[in-house]
């Protein structure tokens, strides 16, 4: 059961990520169950969590941190922006096949996009990779008593389409509040729009930018844009990704939780 009393604003230190973070996480999006935005109206992206193995003491809970994503052109979903977000109006997704280590990171207050120049299988065409900030959850989210763990990312960004299949990067900067059981609905989602709130707040401090400031800030966004290990990456693979991990449970609608 959620403690009673005002939430933090911030999470993390002042001085930026400390170990074991970042983690860094990659793979495809694919589908999930269909909860997030059918339920509670916050999209979120089911990750396999076979990446996590490399950090078995990791604590179930909400964390924070950015996602990029490989944005093929031909991709129906909008660019991201330098503005402010709406939480609520996110899209949804699903990664996560590999993990890499950890180290220092510092992330930027506002997406960005650049150009990419590497071909490949999966995305013959040139493409632009885009990073935004997010809030994920690792756990089993007792307000509906799963029986796995799982991994659910709230992309802080307005899509308005689907991008299943499309390379995800996930680097995990910090971890925000243990994972409680609801009386409500209501209270979970509030509870979730507070997290948006408070990592959207903490990754505009100065030691968790990725403005280029400092070689350790241009080594992680270095990181984030690469997508070599997508090459050759097919939908048949992708999908016996989501077999595994979902049993064929995900509903194909597009909406994920």
């Amino acid at each position: 059961m959620r403690p009673g009393g005002p939430r933090d604003p911030y999470a993390g230190p002042e001085s930026g990520p400390e170990p074991p973070f970042p983690i860094k996480l990659q793979g495809p999006v694919i589908k999930g169950f269909g909860r997030g935005s059918k339920e509670l109206g916050i999209p979120t992206a089911n990750i396999p969590p076979e990446g996590l193995n490399a950090y078995p003491d990791l604590s179930t809970g909400i964390y924070f941190g950015y996602t990029a994503l490989l944005n093929p052109e031909s991709l129906p979903f909008n660019p991201p922006s330098n503005t402010n977000t709406d939480s609520q109006s996110t899209s949804t997704s699903n990664t996560s096949l590999s993990n890499s280590s950890s180290t220092t990171f510092s992330a930027p207050s506002n997406p960005t996009k650049t150009s990419t120049t590497h071909p490949s299988a999966h995305n013959p065409h040139p493409s632009t990779t885009s990073i935004y900030p997010c809030v994920l959850s690792i756990g089993y989210n007792p307000f509906y008593a799963n029986k796995t763990r799982s991994i659910e990312i709230h992309v802080l960004h307005k899509f308005h389409s689907d991008f299943y299949d499309t390379p995800l990067n996930l680097l995990m900067l910090g971890f925000i509040r243990p994972e409680f059981d609801y009386v409500s609905k209501e209270s979970l989602i509030e509870d979730i729009l507070t997290d948006c709130d408070v990592a959207r707040r903490s990754l505009q401090r100065d030691a968790w930018r990725i403005d280029g400031k400092t070689e350790a800030e241009k080594e992680w966004e270095a990181w984030l844009r690469d997508f070599k290990w997508a090459d050759g990456l097919s939908r048949q693979d992708v999908k016996q990704v989501e077999e595994k991990v979902l049993g064929g449970a995900g509903d194909g609608t597009g909406v994920e939780g």
